[in-house]
């Protein structure tokens, strides 16, 4: 599906669904062309009406590009990424691709998917005229700025999980299930795969000031390069969280070995001087020294003391 916006030299910006508008504009207008959910026949309708190259369209066929920035003959065509999370799990994350054709005098837009960030820079574009008029690149910029800000987000809802199961091995100082956290840490791997290109990509970006770029739209993208390296930063420091939450379950588990192993042997220590009373009591032997009923009821009163006595002293050491 094929949107359009025409920015003439006057007046508003005209939104249209028609797809006798995609190609280049008149001289003196800019345009914004953007193609959702493509197909053969829509990007054959590309390569005829602004002349894209072959390589680049068949990218946009496939949507499984890294980050890129290839410069053409009369245009940039750049691929950048951004996230979304599942609602009701963070750690499904999906991963949109925009593919962006780049003159000066238009843009071109590709995504094989709705994407809210896109959507949201679309309607302001339709709404204002300041958008466009500020130049393609300014249109390309919004457009990209709002996904890398999506991305926090995201982000901080991976963050959040983490420290919540830090916070519960902690307090509980017991093991609980890393499950859920080894999960998150997936998902950081795959966004930190991710992003890197996307940095790469903004940094050719932002020192670039020839047409169709600008000073105005260098200044603005290095804030955006600083938006990509927080999100670096803080995936990294959320690995790191999970490191050391990994660390104190293992620590937590240790801990709970050793207690359970100082009970066992508490226990071991208790019985081990029953089974010799018990033993010798029991030889199967006549006529023994100490054969009577009086020697019968010390014993009885042994086995019986004993470990009364020694789960006494080992409560008043702290080992039970």
């Amino acid at each position: 599906m094929f949107k359009v916006i025409d920015l003439a030299p006057e007046g508003k910006p005209l939104a249209s669904e028609d797809s006798t508008m995609v190609g280049p504009p008149e001289i003196g207008h800019l345009r914004w062309v953007e193609l959702i959910e493509t197909d053969q026949t829509a990007l054959d309708l590309l390569r005829e009406r602004f002349g894209f190259h072959p390589l680049a369209l068949e990218d946009c066929a496939t949507f499984e590009m890294r980050s890129k920035f290839d410069e053409y003959w009369d245009h940039l065509f750049i691929v950048l990424h951004t996230f979304t999370a599942s609602p009701s799990d963070p750690t499904e994350i999906q991963i949109h691709e925009v593919h962006s054709f780049l003159s000066p005098h238009y843009l071109v837009t590709v995504h094989d998917n709705p994407l809210p960030a896109a959507d949201t820079a679309w309607r302001k574009a339709a709404e204002s005229r300041e958008v466009l008029e500020f130049g393609t690149s300014w249109a390309f910029y919004r457009t990209v700025d709002y996904m890398i800000d999506a991305t926090f987000p995201v982000i901080e809802q991976l963050v959040d999980r983490v420290e919540k199961i830090e916070d519960r091995v902690l307090t509980s100082g017991a093991p609980v299930d890393l499950g859920p956290l080894f999960s998150i840490r997936s998902t950081l791997v795959t966004m930190r795969r991710v992003m890197r290109p996307v940095r790469d990509v903004i940094a050719m970006v932002q020192r670039r000031t020839e047409p169709p770029f600008s000073e105005r739209t260098s200044r603005y993208f290095r804030d955006v390069q600083d938006h990509v390296l927080r999100c670096l930063e803080t995936m990294d420091e959320a690995d790191g969280l999970i490191s050391n939450t990994i660390q104190a379950n293992e620590t937590a588990q240790g801990n709970r070995t050793n207690a359970i192993m100082t009970k066992l042997t508490v226990f071991s220590a208790i019985f081990l001087p029953l089974g010799f009373v018990t033993g010798f009591w029991g030889q199967n032997f006549h006529d023994l020294p100490i054969a009577s009923t009086g020697w019968f009821y010390v014993m009885l009163g042994v086995t019986v003391g004993l470990p009364v006595g020694l789960l006494t002293w080992f409560k008043s050491k702290g080992w039970l």
